[in-house]
Formats: C-alpha cells, sequence, structure tokens
C-alpha cells in the first residue's frame, strides 16, 4: 500500500493538491526543477492527500507509518502579493515576514517551527537566493528521530528543499550528505532516499561525496533488503489470519528505488568506485539474490550487475561469484532467462570473457559427486551450479565469435561433461542432454561448428551415459532447487529426461538419414542408437535394425551376437509398445538369423535355435497387435514345418492360447451368432472389420497344414484336428471359423484316395444367389436404390411375417398371368448389406499361401481294406468324417449367418468329390437325412432380415446340396432314394423350382426307379406351376428329357399320358391368352414386367430370362414336347390321343380357334406316325424308263403337302411321292386292270394317246389321282381340292428347293479333349486320342459313322475326300439329328497346321461345344475365342483319374460293376449375357453311365435355344418343318385359285401366322373325326378306317387328311376360321352342280 502511495504521490500530486500556491513573483526565471511540485513535498502531499480519503496502513510494530496531515500548512503560508513585501527586503535575502519564520523556526515551539519551516519551504523554492544554509541549520534538528512524526515530516522536505539549492559549495554538500544520511527514524527512509536523491539530482552528481556515496548504498542495500524480508514474513502471517492478500508495498518500494538510485550512481560515478567497494556492493547483491524469493529482486540485482559491467567491472575476484549466481538464476527462473543471459552475455563479450568460460567449464570438471536425496546445502549449491552452467554453456555454445563471444574448447566442455554424467541427478542430466541437442540442432543436416569436424563418440557417450542413468533418477529433486523457481512445474516435458534423449536420437536420425553413408561420424550415431534402444522411437529403431543387418551384429561371426540378438528380440520385437512395422522389421531379422542357425546348426548348437523359437512364444499370450501376430504365426509355421515333435507341440499350444484366450473373451459376451447377425454388428463406417487375432492364428494353422501335407502326416493330422475345432466352436470368432473352412472346404482327394488342397471351389454362381458377389451385391443394391422402402417383415403390428402370396393355382380355365410378386427391399436391408459381409467370392486371398501342387503322398482319405494302424511307413488317415460331423453340428445347433451361408455356398463343391468322402459315408447318410428333414419341415436356419435374403434363398443352397449328395446313391437305401427325390418335389411349387426341376433332371438318370414311382406327383406339381414364365422353359426342357427315357413311364396310362400333353397345352393357351390381352390394350402400354420365381440362375447379374428375351423357343419347346411324347405313347394307343391332342392344339379353352404353323406341322407329324414307326420313305431310284419305259409325271398341292405322281404308260406302275412339311413317303402302285369280257381290242396304246378311246392300259397320272379321290361329287371346299402344279421349271426349282430343307433338325456339337495340364488352344486341339473314360463318353454320345459318301448333312464335314477325317460320331431319332465335330478324330499336321486351323473352322463355328476337361484344371471360357460359341458343355473327371487307373477300372464300369462308374462334374458355361437353358447351368454330379446320354440331352437344347439366339436380331428362326410348310404355301398362292379379300388376325410371333393367308390347311381343312375325338364317341377303329390302306379305302384321306363327314355342323361353325385361300363361288344353282362333278378342273 505503500508504494502505492508513493507513486500517487510522484505521479498525481497536482490532483491530490487541494488548494496549490499561488506562483510568485519572478516564477518565470526559475529552473525547470523549481517549476511545481516535486521530491519530498510531493511525497508528503500525496500522503495528505491519501489520509483524508483513507484510513492510515497498518505496518509492522516497529515500523509505523508516518503520514500527519498538513493541510494547515498551506493556510498559514504569507501570500507573494502581501503589501508588506518589498524590494529591499528581497534583495538582502528574506523579506521582512520570512525572517520571523526563520526566527520561529529557530526559537519557536514546535507547532510554530513546523509551520515556519512549511512556509520556508516554500520561500525557499520561490526565492533561490534565499540564506539556504542558515534555513538548513535552524531546522536540520526536526529530523531527528525524537521528534514527533509530523515534525519530522516537515523537516525532511524543509531540508529536501535546500539541498537542491545549486549554488551550494562542496562543503556544504558534504554538510547536506552528512545530515542527510544520518541515523533516522526507519519509518522516514523513503524521505531520507528521496532527499539524498535530490541531493545527487539522481545519482548525476557526487561532488564533494565521491567517495562515500558507494559504501552508503551498500549499507542502505543491505538494511533496505533486511526491512522488505521483515515486512514479507509480517505480511505473510497477516495474509494467514485475514481473508485479503497482506503486502509491504512501502518498504518494496524502498528498495526498489533504492535499486534505480544505485544504478544511477554506478552509471555516473563508477570511476569513484573501488575494487574493494564494488566487492562489496556484488556481495551484497548476491546475497540478495541467494535469499530472495521475489522475482522483483531478482531482476533488480541482475540489473544492477549488468550496470556494472556495463559501465564498470567486476573485480575479477568476484567474477566467479557472479557467473555461478547469474548461470543459477537463468536456469531457475523461467522469468528472468533472458535479463541473466543479457548480463552474462556482456561479461561474456567483456575482457572477462575467456574467464567466465573457464569459469563455467571449471564448475564442470572439479564439481564433487552430488548424491540425488542430500540435503545439506552445500550439495544443494553444487547442484544449481551444475545446472546453471549447462544452461548457460547452452546458449553461449550457439552464439558465434564473430559476435564478440568467447570460444568453449570442445575437449575441456566433453571432460566437465564427462564428469558431472556420473551424477544421476535428473536435472543434471536433463541439462547435459539439452547442451548436447543444442550441438546438433542445426537446419538442413548442419551441426555446431564446434563438432562438425570432431569425433562424436566421446559427445554421444555422455548422452548415452545420461539415457542409462533414467532408471535410477529420482522421481523428483525439488530438494536439489534453489528458493526461487519459475511459475511453471520443473518437471515440464523439456525437463524430461526421457524427452531430451528422444530429441537427441531424432536429431541424430535425420542426420543420419540426411546425409546416408556420407556422414563421416555415422558408426558412432549408430552405435550410439544400439546403446539408447530402449528409448528409441520406432523410425530410429528401424536404422539400429538395419545396422545390424548391414553388419550381420547378430550372426555368430560376431563376438556379441547373441547380444544383438536379444536386444532385436526383447527390445524391439516384444516391445508391445512400439509400432508394428518396427516389430515387423526386428521379426524378418529373427527370421533371417533363424534361418542361418539352421544352416550352421553344428556350430552353435540346438539350444541356441530353440531359444529363438522359444524367446518369440514368450509374447504370444499377450499379443495384440493382428499385423505382428501374422508375421509371427507365418514365422512359427515354418519352424513347425522342420520342428521335433516336442517343440512342434509348444507351438501348436502356443497358437492354440491365443485363440482360447479370445473365446474366453467371447463366451462372457453374448452369443457371437446374435451379435454378428444384428444389423449394426459391423457398421464400421462401412468397411469390413479386421481380423482377429483367432483369425490370423486360424490361417496359421493353415499354413502348418499346407507346409506339411507332403512332408509329415502326422503334424498335418493335429493341424487339421485344431483347424476343425475352430470351425465346430460357437464361441471362437467369426473370421477365424471361415478362415479355417476355407481351407477344409477345400480339401480334394484324387482317385487314389491322396488328399491335395484346390484352389478354385466353383461356386461363385451360388454365392451370387446369396449376394456374395460384387456384380450380385452391385445389382442387389441398384435394384434396393430403384424401389420405394417398406416395412421389413419384422415390422408388422401382430409381430409376424405377413408376407405376400407366393403362387396362384391356376385351373383348367384361368388363363391369367401368374406373376409372382417381387420382394421389395426393406428399411432394414439397404444399409449394412455390404458391411455384414464377411466373405465374398472370389476370394483370392483364401489362403495364406499356395496348396502343394501335387497331391500328398502321406495322407488319404481312405485305403481300401487298410484300418488306420496298418498304414504303410509314414502315411496317415485325415478323418474327413470329423469334420462333417462338425458341419452337421453347425445344421443341428444353428450358427452365425456368416458361417451358415458359407457353409451353403461351400457344401456342394466338396461334395462333388467322393474320394475325399470315401470313408465317411456314416455322415452322407447323416447328412442326407438332415438336409431332406430341414427343407420338408422348413426348419433350417433364416437368413436375417438385413441381408435381402429370404428362406428360399437358402432353400436354393440346399437343393443344390443335395444335388450332390444324391450322387452318393450306392451309399443310401431304396428308401433313402425316395426321399431324395420327394425333397426335390416338395420344392416344385416354391420359389426354387427351376432347381428342383433341375434336379429331377439328374434323378432321371440317376435314381431312375425313384423318379417312376414318384413320377406321375410331379408331373401334377409341374402342371400347377406351368404358367409361371420363370419355370416353364425348365418344366418343358424336363419333359423333353424325360420322353427319351422310355423306361421312366413304361407303365403309364392314357390319362397319365395326357398330363404332360396338359401341361404344353396350359402353357401353350395362357400364352395365346397373354397375346389376345396385349392386342387388346394399348399399343402405347408397356407391358407388365414379370417377376422371376428365384434369381439363383444369375451368377453374375448379366443373363436374362428366356421367357422374356426368346418367347419363341419355350414357345416352340412345348409343341416338341408335344411330338416327342406323342412319339413316345405306344404305337396301338397314339389312335387314341389324335383327337384330343388335334382339339387341344387348334382351340382354346374359351372356345376361340387357333392356327399356327406350330400346330399344323405338329399334327402333320402325328398324322405319320400314328400308325407306323418306320422313318421316311424315300423314292425308288430303279423307277426308271430304262426299267418301266416311258414315264409321265404330274404334281399337285393336296392339302399341306405336294403329291409327285409318276405313272409308267405301259406296265401300270405308278410311284406316288408325298413331300409333308415333316417328312416324305413314297409308295410304288401297280395297276393290275381285269380283261373285260366280250369286248374286243380297238386301237394301240399310241392311239389312246391322240385322244381315242380305246381299250387298251394306258394310264395318265391324274387317273390314279382320280381313283385315289373319293368319287365324285367331291367336297366343295375348294381348299382341300388338288391344285395341280404347272410342268415348269419354275416348279422344278422350287420341288428341288423343297427337298434341300431336311425333314428332321440338324444341329452340329463339337467336341473337344483337353489333357492334363493343358491351357492354350492350339495344343489342345492338337490332341488324337482320349482317356478311357473319354472314348467310352464316345461311344454312348452317338453312333460312329463313315463320312466318305454320306448321304446326310454332316454339318460341314467333308464327304468326299476325308479332309476332316474318316469318321464321325452322329446321333438321330424321328425328330433331330446331331452331327458331333470331334476333334480327336479330325486329322492333325502340326508342320503344316500348327494352330489346327482347319480344326478350328469347325469348333469355331459351332453354337454348342462339350469340352471333356481332363486337365485337371478349371476351364476358361476364353480358351476358344469365337463369335459363335455360346454354349461350352464342360465335363471334369470327378475326381481326375490317372490313364493307367482308367484303364485298370475301365472293366468295373461295365455290366455288373456299373454301379461304380466314375462320376463326372458337367456345367454348362455360356457367353456373358447368353440366358440360362440347362439344368447344368449349376454343377452337376453324373455316373459315366449315364454322361453320354445326359450331356447330349443339354447340348441338343441348347443347341436350339443358340439358333433360336443367334436369330434374334434380324428376326425368328424357322424350323426345318416350317421351312418347309412355307414352301408349300408359296406354291398354293402361286398356282391356287384366287383369294378373296378377308379379313385376317395380326400375325403372331410365336409358332407362325394364326389364320394368315396362304398358311395352307384350315380348321375346316382338319378331319372333323379327330377334332370329336375328344369326348370319346369315337371309337379307335373309325379312326383307323379314315387312315386305312389304300386297297380298303379311298386314297383320299391320305392326301386331305379329311373324311366324309366334314358336312357336320361343327365343320360349319369351324369354317368360319379359313383363310382368304377360300375361293367365293355360287352355292346354289346349276352351275354349282356341274362345278361339283367337273374334276377336269383340279385334276
Amino acid at each position: 500500500m505503500l508504494r502505492r502511495l508513493v507513486s500517487l504521490g510522484h505521479s498525481a500530486s497536482e490532483d491530490l493538491d487541494p488548494d496549490p500556491m499561488s506562483p510568485s513573483p519572478g516564477d518565470e526565471a526559475h529552473t525547470a526543477d523549481a517549476k511545481g511540485p516535486g521530491g519530498l513535498a510531493s511525497v508528503l502531499r500525496g500522503l495528505t492527500g491519501s489520509k483524508s480519503k483513507s484510513p492510515p496502513l497498518q505496518s509492522p510494530p516497529q515500523q509505523q507509518a508516518l503520514a500527519p496531515s498538513l493541510t494547515t500548512t498551506t493556510a498559514s503560508a504569507p501570500s507573494a502579493a502581501e503589501p508588506n513585501i518589498t524590494a529591499a527586503a528581497a534583495l538582502r535575502g528574506l523579506p521582512q515576514d520570512q525572517l520571523e519564520w526563520l526566527e520561529q523556526l529557530r526559537s519557536g515551539s514546535l507547532s510554530e517551527r513546523i509551520a515556519a519551516a512549511s512556509s520556508l519551504r516554500c520561500a525557499i523554492a520561490d526565492y533561490p537566493l534565499n540564506p539556504v544554509l542558515e534555513i538548513w541549520d535552524a531546522g536540520k534538528d526536526l529530523i531527528e528521530a525524537s521528534k514527533p512524526p509530523h515534525a519530522r515530516a516537515a523537516g525532511w522536505e524543509l531540508l529536501t528543499e535546500c539541498v537542491k539549492y545549486t549554488s551550494s559549495t562542496d562543503l556544504e554538500r558534504r554538510e547536506y550528505f552528512q545530515t542527510l544520511t544520518a541515523a533516522a527514524s526507519p519509518e522516514d527512509f523513503h524521505l531520507q532516499l528521496a532527499a539524498l536523491e535530490d541531493l545527487t539530482n539522481h545519482g548525476r552528481n557526487v561532488a564533494g561525496i565521491y567517495y562515500e556515496i558507494f559504501p552508503l548504498v551498500t549499507t542502505w542495500l543491505e538494511e533496505a533488503y533486511d526491512a522488505v524480508s521483515s515486512a514479507r514474513k509480517f505480511a505473510a502471517r497477516t495474509s494467514g489470519k485475514s481473508k485479503g492478500k497482506a503486502s509491504a508495498s512501502g518498504e518494496e518500494k524502498n528498495l526498489s528505488n533504492l535499486f534505480n538510485f544505485v544504478k544511477h550512481v554506478i552509471k555516473f560515478n563508477f570511476k569513484f568506485a573501488s575494487d574493494k567497494v564494488v566487492a562489496d556492493l556484488i556481495d551484497t547483491l548476491l546475497r540478495i539474490c541467494m535469499n530472495t524469493i521475489v522475482e522483483d529482486d531478482l531482476a533488480a540485482c541482475i540489473s544492477v550487475i549488468d550496470t556494472l559491467v556495463t559501465f564498470g567491472a567486476i573485480p575479477n575476484e568476484k567474477l566467479k561469484d557472479c557467473v555461478t549466481v547469474l548461470s543459477s538464476i537463468h536456469f531457475l527462473v523461467l522469468n528472468l532467462q533472458k535479463d541473466a543471459w543479457h548480463t552474462l552475455g556482456n561479461i561474456c563479450k567483456s575482457h572477462h570473457g575467456q574467464s567466465t568460460v573457464r569459469v563455467l567449464l571449471d564448475v564442470l570438471r572439479n564439481c564433487a559427486p552430488i548424491v540425488s536425496k542430500a540435503k545439506d546445502e552445500k550439495t544443494k549449491r553444487a547442484a544449481r551450479e551444475v545446472n546453471g552452467t549447462l544452461s548457460i554453456l547452452r546458449k553461449l555454445m550457439s552464439k558465434s565469435v564473430e559476435k564478440g563471444y568467447p570460444s568453449v574448447p570442445l575437449a575441456l566442455l566433453i571432460d566437465g561433461l564427462v564428469n558431472v554424467s556420473k551424477h544421476q541427478v535428473r536435472k543434471i542430466s536433463t541439462g547435459i542432454l539439452k547442451l548436447l541437442n543444442s550441438l546438433f540442432d542445426g537446419t538442413e543436416g548442419r551441426t555446431n561448428p564446434a563438432i562438425s569436424d570432431e569425433h562424436w563418440g566421446a559427445i554421444l557417450d555422455v548422452a548415452a551415459q545420461c539415457a542409462a542413468n533414467r532408471s535410477n533418477l529420482p522421481t523428483t529433486d525439488s530438494e536439489l532447487s534453489m528458493k526461487p523457481h519459475s511459475s511453471k512445474d520443473d518437471r515440464e516435458t523439456e525437463d524430461n529426461v526421457e524427452y531430451q534423449v528422444k530429441q537427441l536420437v531424432g536429431r541424430i536420425e535425420f542426420l543420419l538419414r540426411h546425409w546416408g553413408p556420407g556422414l563421416m561420424q555415422r558408426n558412432e550415431c549408430l552405435e550410439f542408437l544400439v546403446k539408447v534402444q530402449p528409448v528409441l522411437p520406432d523410425s530410429a529403431a528401424s536404422l539400429v535394425l538395419d545396422y545390424f543387418k548391414e553388419n550381420r551384429s547378430c550372426y555368430p561371426p560376431d563376438t556379441e551376437w547373441q547380444q544383438n540378438l536379444t536386444i532385436v528380440l526383447d527390445k524391439f520385437y516384444l516391445d508391445g509398445h512400439r509400432q508394428s512395422h518396427t516389430r515387423l522389421q526386428a521379426l524378418t531379422m529373427v527370421t533371417e538369423v533363424y534361418g542361418f542357425l539352421r544352416l550352421v546348426e553344428s556350430m552353435v548348437g540346438p539350444d541356441s535355435i530353440d531359444k529363438i523359437v522359444r524367446s518369440t512364444l514368450a509374447g504370444m499370450s499377450a499379443e495384440n497387435d493382428t499385423l505382428v501376430l501374422q508375421e509371427t504365426v507365418s514365422f512359427l509355421a515354418s519352424v513347425a514345418e522342420s520342428a521335433d515333435s516336442d517343440l512342434f507341440e509348444l507351438i501348436l499350444e502356443s497358437l492354440k492360447g491365443v485363440i482360447a484366450r479370445e473365446r474366453a473373451k467371447a463366451s462372457a459376451s453374448p452369443p457371437i451368432m446374435e451379435i454378428m447377425g444384428s444389423p449394426d454388428s459391423f457398421a464400421q463406417s462401412g468397411c469390413a472389420p479386421t481380423q482377429s487375432l483367432s483369425n490370423v492364428v486360424t490361417r496359421g494353422f493353415t499354413q502348418v497344414f499346407l507346409r506339411t501335407l507332403n512332408k509329415d502326416a502326422a503334424k498335418a493330422v493335429k493341424t487339421f484336428q485344431a483347424l476343425v475345432h475352430i470351425a465346430r466352436s460357437n464361441f471362437c470368432q467369426t473370421d477365424a471359423r471361415l478362415a479355417a473352412m476355407k481351407l477344409l472346404f477345400r480339401l480334394r482327394a484324387d482317385a487314389e484316395n491322396r488328399i491335395y488342397v484346390t484352389t478354385c471351389v466353383g461356386s461363385e454362381s451360388l454365392a451370387a444367389s446369396l449376394y456374395r458377389t460384387e456384380a450380385s451385391l452391385a445389382r442387389k443394391l441398384a435394384d434396393d436404390a430403384a424401389q420405394p422402402p417398406r416395412l421389413s417383415r419384422t415390422a408388422e403390428p401382430n409381430g409376424t411375417s405377413s408376407r405376400p402370396t407366393r403362387g396362384i393355382s391356376f385351373t383348367q380355365g384361368q388363363a391369367g398371368d401368374r406373376v409372382l410378386p417381387m420382394r421389395g427391399a426393406s428399411a432394414s436391408s439397404r444399409v449394412p448389406l455390404n458391411t455384414q459381409r464377411l466373405w465374398s467370392l472370389p476370394d483370392a486371398g483364401a489362403l495364406p499361401e499356395e496348396p502343394p501342387a501335387q497331391p500328398s503322398h502321406l495322407l488319404f482319405s481312405h485305403i481300401e481294406g487298410t484300418s488306420a494302424n496298418d498304414l504303410p511307413g509314414e502315411a496317415s488317415l485325415l478323418n474327413i468324417g470329423s469334420w462333417y460331423e462338425a458341419l452337421l453340428s453347425l445344421f443341428h445347433q444353428g450358427c452365425d449367418w456368416e458361417v451358415f451361408s458359407f457353409v451353403l455356398v461351400h457344401l456342394p463343391a466338396q461334395l462333388s468329390n467322393h474320394p475325399v468322402m470315401a470313408a465317411a459315408v456314416p455322415q452322407i447318410q447323416e447328412l442326407r437325412r438332415v438336409i431332406c428333414e430341414m427343407i420338408r419341415m422348413n426348419t433350417f436356419q433364416e437368413p436375417p432380415s438385413s441381408t435381402g435374403l429370404r428362406r428360399p434363398d437358402v432353400a436354393h443352397c440346399l437343393f443344390n446340396s443335395l444335388t450332390m449328395v444324391l450322387s452318393y446313391r450306392r451309399c443310401f437305401q431304396k428308401s433313402d432314394e425316395d426321399e431324395i427325390v420327394r425333397t426335390f418335389m416338395h420344392g416344385i411349387t416354391d420359389r426354387n423350382a427351376k432347381t428342383c426341376i433341375h434336379a429331377l433332371s439328374v434323378c432321371c438318370h440317376e435314381l431312375p426307379l425313384s423318379i417312376s414311382k414318384s413320377l406321375v406327383t410331379i408331373l401334377q406339381k409341374m402342371s400347377q406351376v406351368i404358367t409361371q414364365p420363370f419355370v416353364a422353359m425348365h418344366i418343358l426342357e424336363f419333359l423333353a428329357c424325360l420322353s427319351r427315357l422310355h423306361s421312366l413311364y413304361s407303365n403309364f396310362r392314357d390319362d397319365e399320358y395326357r398330363i404332360v400333353f396338359a401341361i404344353c397345352f396350359r402353357y401353350l393357351q395362357y400364352v395365346r391368352d397373354r397375346k389376345r390381352s396385349m392386342r387388346g390394350s394399348h399399343a402405347s402400354e408397356p407391358s407388365t414386367p414379370s417377376v422371376s420365381t428365384a434369381n439363383h440362375s444369375d451368377a453374375v447379374g448379366q443373363q436374362a430370362s428366356v421367357t422374356d428375351d426368346l418367347p419363341e423357343y419355350v414357345y416352340a419347346l412345348a409343341y416338341h414336347v408335344i411330338t416327342f411324347w406323342f412319339l413316345a405313347v405306344k404305337m396301338p394307343e397314339r389312335p387314341n390321343h389324335i383327337g384330343w391332342i388335334a382339339k387341344n392344339l387348334f382351340t382354346d379353352v374359351d372356345g376361340s380357334v387357333s392356327n399356327e404353323e406350330q400346330a399344323q406341322i405338329t399334327l402333320d407329324f402325328m398324322q405319320r406316325v400314328a400308325f407306323s414307326d418306320a422313318s421316311d420313305s424315300v423314292e425308288d431310284p430303279l423307277f426308271n424308263e430304262q426299267n418301266f419305259g416311258e414315264i409321265q409325271r404330274k404334281r399337285w398341292i393336296i392339302g399341306n403337302s405336294i403329291v409327285t405322281i409318276k405313272q409308267a404308260k405301259e406296265s401300270g406302275w405308278a410311284e406316288v411321292v408325298r413331300r409333308y412339311p415333316s417328312g416324305i413317303s413314297a409308295f410304288t402302285v401297280n395297276s393290275k386292270s381285269a380283261p373285260m369280257a366280250g369286248r374286243l381290242s380297238q386301237g394301240t396304246d399310241a392311239a389312246a394317246l391322240d385322244g381315242h378311246l380305246q381299250s387298251g392300259t394306258t394310264t395318265f397320272p391324274s387317273h390314279l389321282l382320280m381313283q385315289l379321290l373319293a368319287p365324285i361329287p367331291q367336297v366343295y371346299d375348294p381348299a382341300i381340292r388338288p391344285i395341280p402344279l404347272p410342268d415348269e421349271e419354275a416348279v422344278e426349282r422350287a420341288v428341288r428347293l423343297f427337298d434341300r430343307s431336311s425333314t428332321v433338325d440338324g444341329h452340329k456339337v463339337g467336341v473337344i479333349y483337353i489333357k492334363d495340364g493343358q491351357t492354350k488352344e492350339a495344343e489342345i486341339l492338337a490332341n488324337t486320342i482320349g482317356g478311357p473314360d473319354y472314348l467310352e463318353f464316345l461311344r454312348g454320345l452317338g453312333t460312329l459313322t463313315r463320312l466318305k459318301g454320306a448321304t446326310f448333312n454332316t454339318q460341314g464335314l467333308d464327304r468326299e475326300y476325308d479332309t476332316d477325317g474318316q469318321y464321325t460320331f452322329c446321333w438321330r431319332d424321328r425328330v433331330t439329328e446331331i452331327v458331333f465335330h470331334v476333334t480327336t478324330q479330325m486329322p492333325t499336321n502340326l508342320e503344316r497346321d500348327a494352330q489346327c486351323i482347319m480344326k478350328k473352322r469347325h469348333i469355331g463355328n459351332d453354337f454348342v461345344n462339350i469340352i471333356f476337361n481332363d486337365s485337371g484344371l478349371p476351364f476358361d471360357f476364353n480358351t476358344f475365342p469365337s463369335e459363335f460359341n455360346y454354349v461350352n458343355i464342360v465335363i471334369t473327371p470327378k475326381p481326375r483319374y490317372g490313364f493307367r487307373a482308367v484303364r485298370d477300372m475301365a472293366g468295373a464300369w461295365k455290366g455288373e460293376g456299373a454301379s461304380q462308374s466314375p462320376f463326372f462334374m458337367v456345367q454348362l458355361m455360356s457367353k456373358p449375357g447368353f440366358p440360362e437353358i440347362s439344368p447344368a447351368a449349376e454343377p452337376k454330379m453324373v455316373s459315366l453311365k449315364a454322361l453320354p446320354s445326359f450331356v447330349r440331352l443339354l447340348a441338343l437344347n441348347a443347341s436350339v435355344f443358340s439358333h433360336v439366339w443367334a436369330d434374334r436380331e434380324g428376326g425368328e428362326h424357322v424350323s426345318s418343318w416350317r421351312n418347309r410348310l412355307r414352301e408349300i404355301n408359296r406354291l398354293r398362292e402361286r398356282y391356287g385359285p384366287k383369294m378373296a379379300p378377308a379379313p385376317s388376325p395380326p400375325p403372331s410371333s410365336l409358332g407362325g401366322a394364326l389364320g394368315t393367308p396362304g398358311t395352307g390347311l384350315t380348321i375346316s381343312q382338319m378331319t372333323q373325326a379327330q377334332i370329336a375325338q375328344s369326348d370319346g364317341s369315337r371309337s379307335t377303329s373309325s379312326v383307323r378306317d379314315s387312315f386305312s390302306s389304300l386297297r380298303r379305302s379311298s386314297v383320299a384321306t391320305f392326301f386331305t387328311s379329311a373324311s366324309t363327314e366334314q358336312t357336320s355342323h361343327r365343320s360349319s361353325m369351324l369354317s368360319t376360321a379359313t383363310t382368304d385361300n377360300t375361293e367365293i363361288l355360287p352355292t346354289y344353282g346349276v352351275d354349282a352342280v356341274v362345278d361339283s362333278v367337273d374334276f377336269s378342273k383340279w385334276a
């Protein structure tokens, strides 16, 4: 508070003076110092003003503050304008009144003296010529300590004004000095100091007191500091009792003013100070520094010393003390570092520069050992000095000599640092490191010039010593610090030893990286990093590891290789706090050393090698870094490969411990399957979760298995058991279970039961059905984004699932669309689709490394007749049954969806390998039972709603697995086989209808007895779903396949056959109804999109719907099935179906009439085979003029046929050739004329030819025609009347063109054999022979046929010169013909045709190729690039037998051993965008016995569809039969009667035109008996009579397919559907009668 008051007195005295004195005359002559209030007066005035406004300040009892009121002082002062003051009095020195005041001052009472002193003070200020000395003598006793405070204050003011008198002599000034500096009251020190300042003009003028001033200020500094210390202690005690903060500001202000005064005295008068006096002053200043706790005191002392250095000099004997104290302040007081360094810098730049450096170095070099916890003052002081010295040296080393700073000898500095680095004091070590850091703290790789060209070994050794001391340093050494301290904690980051070490390491590391090998001190730096490796950052640790590697420090040639290897292991690899890349680098070095030690094991001993492995295993129990664990496990896998049994067991148990640790954590949390199944389980910013530790270990087990597969069967078996245990446990991490399954599901066995691991699982298409491929997932997300969101199944109000109806049952009278509803995307299924997936296909990283290329010679799945104890040598059996028991437990107990979906997708592929399951028959049987039960009872696991999947999607995968299971039929009883078929039959009416139909197609070949038993039920179920657009084609293909397997339906009755026909009719009627409804709608209205009943077939999201893209194929397929099955009916029973079939072909359920080309040619074929199974007859080549004389020929169009009659003029023989759309029939007829009784022959045959009536035997072709037709009158309908064709070239050309159209559908299919390991096109086509199984397959595929001279269409194969081989395989039935382009039977000349272009020209143009892939590698569709290869049917032996094995087993594949027939995987691969058209779109297992017929049917259907597909851009594909029908219609249009215009419905895109002009046979032309046959009113004999032989009735029915019953009421009604080809003739009158008998018009 006193400080505040004094400052107010100095700075605001004018404001505090309420009544300032008026200026006296002559003020203008006053000096600047005499103007206005100042000095002691101002102080008093300030004190007075402050007292009047506030209570007195409480001070210590021994120092009561003096602040009397002087308000009456100015009241008694005379005015300068009083009239009694005369000029004379002024000249004598004082006016009269002032003389009176002087007298009062001398002899008046105390109060009068005080008043006089005040008045005289003002007079002295106004009149400088006043007798100052007299006034001084009269008033100097007022300042004595015995006087009252107000008297002393008046006296000090008066004396202060007196000393300002400028004309005083030196003697007078000495008098003043002695009086002012005499002992006085302590309360008056500030007045005393102010008087001295005025006397010396603030230290500038010490005249008369030159040698007394410095001792005085030294004494006053000691006394003032003591007073301040006492005041602070009192204030500290007082502040503890009061709430406010005590202050001793008066004394502190006095001390501050005194410091300022001392600086001025030194600045202007140092030349009068002796060394002793300066030394005393320095001692006083240093004592204050050592004892004060206030930064202001320290700052003041530093400022005084700095003034001494600047304007004077420090005595030599005091230099060390100054330097050490200032250094200590620089170290301890953060706020004064700048001031302390400024002063020390000035000292260094003075003549004491080198001495200062020597002092600093001596402190370091001569420092005695310091005990960190010692409390004696000497130790404390030594620690302070060392720390301060280090702090100053750090600054000094950064300064340049060119700027005046002294240089520091590096050698002496290092000696000192070495000495103090031995002291285990944290701050000393930190100081040393800070100093060393400053030496290396340069920009752009530069260092301090003092060390640039020096060796750094000793310097860095000091740093390493400090780093080594850190473990023994105390947590705090505040006991060693000085009392002054900074405001911040001394344990700041920069004051930490480790921090400084890291800083130094970082700078060393930067130098190493910046300069590289060019750094001269590189080895010294790296050795330092090795010594401080516990605190190395990872980047520096990398340099150390590189250094070890470069110098091979961890290898036996190095004498300390074991210690260095221990450092690498313990400090770098096992240190869990280090970054992964550093630990991995260390592990890499350990791995390399281990490999080297294995080579020199005899030199180092096995213990050293085992020690490395055991040290590595030591950190496994606590390892949490997946990257490090991954590489560690990989290293251990390589060790396990060659380790002995004990070490192998240790490795195995250590790895299992990691899994057990994670499993223990999982068991304490909710079940994994619940966590994983939740939608938000992996919502980690849209990214898949990182792998678990268990997954890393599991992949390590996989590595061990792959590496020991061919080396140590026992190790492989133990590893296999560990993997099975992981896969089975629901408490293991999901990704670990998946990792185990990725190996287990890839286990395969070859024909000799040798275990191997495949890299291709071939399950991509099945994975796509669960959105586990990138393409399928992208398509699903796009579909969801395009559809509006809806509530999920679980969002129903009652909590139950509300699903739309999956299908609608269609009755006979219902022809509406059967469209299944599309499942919309639920809101919960959109976001997590991508984040939940832990696996997808293809999975390039499924295995941690490539498996062995060859099967194991030690590990077997089964050895016939050998137990596990009787295995030869080191061989072992792999218990695949335990793996399938684990799978069965998953089905029974349930599991996480990720695991369950993985099993669903991968199970079928492994089941396709029979040898690997050779010893798992009980498990296969149980698996069959479980799958069938789950499907029938609908008890399988349902997918989470977030996946966007439903139960049918899961069932689809189970059906695929069951399809593979049925190939193990030899393991099942008949009841089991029946249950398999019933299970597939169960799914026909579900969304998996297509999958089940495809499976049933295989069952037809593999389980014929079970199919035959349930066939009627299967057909009935198919009839219920035939109108589903995405199922119809597969049902029809199934029926087409079934029609050729006569044994399956050998016991069918008529009504059962009609189920098949009804399926086709129902589909045809459904399509026709859709067409009519579409024609009735607006042309611009888009058709309603069809919705797939199952989307599993689209493996990559590119294949389209056959029904939508090419409906004409499915439509035509329905007619083909009718044709095939009519042939399948027993011949005696075929007429029973004709009428019913005809009725359904040409009428719909609503009674409407249909007249399609497909229906016409179907009925045409039925007429040809209704009473005969004979093939087409051909013209007799011997019926010629050479043998029969002159022959006349004439042609007619009769119905849908071209009739040619060749008549021998003389012999009576005639040849009748009828060309149908579906075939050709030829008859040779001989007419025997009976002789006429009583008549003689007149004329000759020649005359008859001239037109003369004769009685000879001449016969014209028209005669035969007339005789074969019904007698006059003829039926009036012109459409069925014969149309004569003229004998002209155009007709001949048309007939020749007609004959070029084959009467069967011709197809060409390539057959290619791929040998072991072949992948290139040229080497594959160069094959000339295949294996025995391939040859057996060819023998069943078709008939070996000679090409040369062949009369059939060889589909491009040469028939003259054998350029394409001598033989080929062909197959033909009544409807279809297939020519196989077998590459192994074509000539091969690699010298002239290295690329086998002659073969490629056939194969490249075939729509369908059969690939017999015996290469052991997956087949690539692009192996044979071609624009026309749409489909490749790939046959892969499962397993792949060697040539010798196939030869030895060939006998077992025939006869009684047929049950042991090998199995082959058949898969149909197609071009991208090509629709799925085959039961083998998903791989199917087929036995060799059934393989040829199954593949032939696949190829046939694929070829038919490919023809339709190839013509999709240019129009519809027209079959051979339809083309022949159209040729007939063209002739009719040209040569038939003129057509009257009549309206007709628009053409159809399916099966030809509906009632279009020129379509030939109309409904009115049909045999009405056939149409009426459906009601059963007509007997079989009546129908047979209408198609009787030429001898029994009119042959007109043979040509016209019409009977005499065409006059029925049905005929009149149906005739309204005739085409424009109908001739309009009069119905009544004579003309009509004449015309009906005038056969010349049409004969």
